[in-house]
């Protein structure tokens, strides 16, 4: 029986930093406000004039062909998980694919906000498994900096830009993803949207006076729903596999707030040492915040580890999935 594992990994993540000091210059706020309530210290952004999401999707996924040795020709598919596409259309993966030199793969995006990249793995490994294709590319990148409004104190602390990218392949052994659980719940949308843009209210002077085309969170909801729904889909995925805690060797949340990661760990009892971070110099980059994790952290992950991860977004969108490491 096929089953899909992930067979490369690869991250890029812009050389611009933003990081509390300069912010401080830019809004009212400071080091240890920031540092105490989300645990950020720094912020890759993206500055390249007229660069979009697609060239940090770019970057990444020439890196994974290359570490991979994967031909061009040779991938079947790419889907991009991103919440800040290039153009509303067309698809940030076909521009993504074009770039790369995938003239003969299929592309295309999907929207599952912060839980993209679970979403789409889950997407690559039923085509996988369905023998449909073998190469399946699956790119999360997020200029998050385009939609942030650094006057609101509240969120500019939050948000970086970066992209990074697996190969999902077929495999035969008891190895790469094994289960996963997904939720959504439309009642969200209140509480975590970017209120203009869409076919709902265009884009006016109106709405951009108002300054509507930004990141809209109520926080204390967003944080509250993230911590029990991150939590309560982890402990699924752990129960429903027959996992003990001590079975599990690393959890890898979704970077949103490290408030969010220590109470959703804690909570589920995982000891401190196996919970994967990245959020102090990366900030929260959305979908892509799971893979670039993964990738920075690839050195003390080995083959035949057990891994939980779990994301949680706008939507609101979350799950856990439960993957066996095989790189």
């Amino acid at each position: 029986m096929l089953n899909a594992r992930i067979s490369g990994i690869a991250s890029y993540v812009p050389e611009d930093i933003l990081d509390n000091e300069m912010l401080s210059k830019m809004v009212d706020t400071n080091d240890e406000w920031i540092t105490t309530r989300v645990g950020i210290k720094e912020r890759r952004i993206l500055k390249v004039e007229g660069a979009g999401s697609s060239y940090l999707g770019e970057k990444a996924v020439k890196r994974l062909l290359e570490s991979t040795g994967t031909k061009p020709e040779e991938v079947d598919l790419l889907i991009c998980a991103t919440s800040n596409p290039d153009y509303r259309f067309p698809s940030t993966g076909s521009i993504i694919a074009n770039l790369c030199g995938l003239s003969s793969t299929y592309a295309y995006d999907i929207q599952a906000a912060c839980a993209g990249f679970i979403v789409a793995l889950q997407d690559a490994t039923a085509y996988i498994r369905s023998g449909m294709y073998k190469k399946v590319v699956i790119v999360a990148t997020e200029k998050m900096s385009s939609m942030v409004n650094y006057n609101d104190r509240a969120t500019c602390p939050l948000f970086g830009d970066g992209a990074a990218a697996v190969l999902v392949e077929p495999t035969t052994e008891n190895v790469g993803v094994i289960d996963g659980v997904f939720h959504v719940d439309g009642q969200g949308l209140e509480f975590l949207l970017m209120k203009a843009g869409g076919s709902v209210k265009p884009a006016s002077h109106e709405t951009i006076d108002a300054e509507e085309h930004y990141i809209y969170q109520e926080g204390r909801n967003v944080y509250k729903h993230a911590v029990t729904d991150m939590l309560n889909s982890s402990m699924e995925v752990i129960k429903r596999n027959n996992l003990t805690l001590d079975d599990v060797d690393w959890f890898v949340p979704h970077q949103a707030n490290l408030r969010i990661i220590e109470a959703v760990s804690s909570r589920a009892g995982i000891a401190p040492e196996k919970v994967l971070v990245n959020i102090e110099y990366r900030g929260n980059t959305s979908a892509a915040s799971i893979p670039l994790c993964l990738d920075e952290h690839k050195d003390k992950l080995k083959k035949g580890d057990k891994i939980i991860l779990t994301a949680f977004g706008a939507g609101f969108t979350w799950g856990a999935m439960y993957i066996i490491w095989d790189i």
